[in-house]
């Protein structure tokens, strides 16, 4: 207690020089802002030397202690400053580990990069999200518009026995008709959209679903790197 109150005694006459000389701006050559801040670390360490004192502790314990607050410290600010690279690592073994998985990044801008790999069939598959249900489709710049196999579209929520398929589109197959709908939310990894024009297949008639251009066209853009698509929001 003796050791507290001499510290605060300390503390308590710094703040008193601190007010005595504010009109001339410094204190023992520091400037009032400066002083101030060293008084209120000294607070904190005070606080810290007084615990660790009065506790019990031996010497060597409080060490240990504080080293390892340290590092802890020091090891949640490494993380913050490398969190990019560090979402970019945990999206690439995502991705690694399920195919399809859509890879994001977030540049320092604000600008979301999502990346897509290129599939063993070839083509670029991504794994989207349609009102909340997870489905694989098929990356396709050919394609005007998003369209959902007849699976795809129930499992989305969809009834497709309530639906008009009275819109002809032209396909490699020939000629058939689809459905018009809307759906509430489209997501490619952390590119999100509400409220999009959507079509639906007839049963039988499409193997796997399509992100066509009415998503692709709501973006900043898109590039192709050799087996990478990158879509940009």
């Amino acid at each position: 207690m003796r050791l507290f109150w001499l510290l605060m005694s300390a503390l308590g006459g710094g703040l008193i020089l601190l007010i005595a000389n504010h009109d001339s701006g410094r204190v023992f050559g520091l400037e009032n802002s400066a002083f101030a801040a060293t008084l209120y670390l000294g607070l904190w360490a005070a606080v810290l030397i007084v615990g660790f004192l009065g506790s019990g502790l031996r010497i060597g314990d409080v060490a240990r202690t504080l080293a390892f607050w340290v590092f802890l410290l020091l090891a949640l600010v490494a993380a913050y400053q490398y969190r990019y690279e560090l979402q970019d690592f945990a999206s690439r073994v995502t991705a690694g580990l399920m195919p399809g998985s859509p890879m994001t990044t977030v540049s320092k801008n604000g600008q979301i990069h999502v990346i897509v790999e290129r599939s063993s069939s070839g083509q670029f598959e991504v794994i989207a999200d349609v009102n909340g249900t997870r489905l694989r489709m098929l990356i396709d710049t050919g394609a005007s518009s998003m369209v959902l196999s007849d699976e795809d579209a129930r499992a989305a929520g969809f009834e497709p026995e309530r639906l008009r398929f009275v819109v002809p589109v032209a396909t490699a197959n020939g000629t058939t008709v689809v459905a018009r709908a809307r759906a509430d939310t489209v997501n490619v990894g952390a590119i999100s959209r509400n409220d999009i024009p959507i079509y639906m297949a007839q049963a039988g008639r499409l193997d796997q679903s399509l992100l066509g251009m009415s998503f692709i066209n709501t973006l900043n853009g898109f590039d192709l790197r050799g087996d990478r698509i990158v879509l940009r929001d």
